[in-house]
């Protein structure tokens, strides 16, 4: 099981060098001044080019290997939580942006 943390950003190309150090390893995803995805063995991190919010989160959740399907739901607290699969994740991210081909490894 991964963590899952999605994070708006007013930079694409700044944040993916910056996170890219402080994980150690390049992501698997960019969509150039979009989107960059990152999968460790511990962590799934999203970044996401928003127009306003940078600096905030988005949603958390969990990217789990035998979720069956996509789940989403919003803590006492406001807070959305999603559980899905990688294949789950690569359909959306494929439908989003259609240019990303996006396959996972």
């Amino acid at each position: 099981m991964r963590t899952h943390i999605a994070v708006a950003v007013k930079d694409i190309e700044e944040s993916v060098g910056e996170y890219t150090r402080l994980l150690g390893q390049g992501p698997d995803l960019v969509v150039p001044g979009s989107y960059a995805l990152w999968r460790t063995p511990a962590l799934n991190l999203s970044i996401r080019k928003t127009g306003e919010g940078a600096g905030t989160v988005r949603h958390v959740g969990f990217e789990k290997d035998e979720a069956e399907r996509f789940t989403e739901y919003r803590d006492c607290n406001g807070l959305l939580w999603e559980t899905f699969n990688k294949d789950h994740q690569a359909e959306e991210i494929n439908t989003f942006w259609k240019s990303a081909d996006y396959k996972p490894r």
